[in-house]
């Protein structure tokens, strides 16, 4: 299972970071990958400056993996973004 993890730390959290998260619940209905993803709440994920910040992490796809991690940092995520983000940079990895 893939977990997205929103950091709501301090600067995240003034940036929008619960409407990030509210958008993602949509999202992940829209696209019908509840089962596949988890959405948590982090805290601090190290990039204040870049906020809101999300870390896709556990995937099974290769192409993630030869990096040395099988996780994703997204920055700059608002509820206006968060669909055109995930559907680019999330998505094709689920390996649905």
């Amino acid at each position: 299972m893939t977990t997205l993890k929103v950091c709501v730390g301090s600067s995240c959290h003034l940036k929008g970071s619960y409407d990030v998260i509210e958008a993602f619940k949509e999202i992940l209905k829209k696209y019908d990958v509840e089962d596949v993803v988890d959405l948590q709440a982090s805290f601090c994920l190290g990039f204040c400056a870049k906020g809101v910040t999300v870390k896709a992490e556990d995937f099974d796809e290769p192409s993630v993996q030869k990096l040395g991690d099988n996780s994703l940092f997204i920055h700059n995520v608002n509820k206006d973004n968060a669909e055109e983000l995930f559907a680019k940079e999330v998505y094709p990895l689920l390996s649905l």
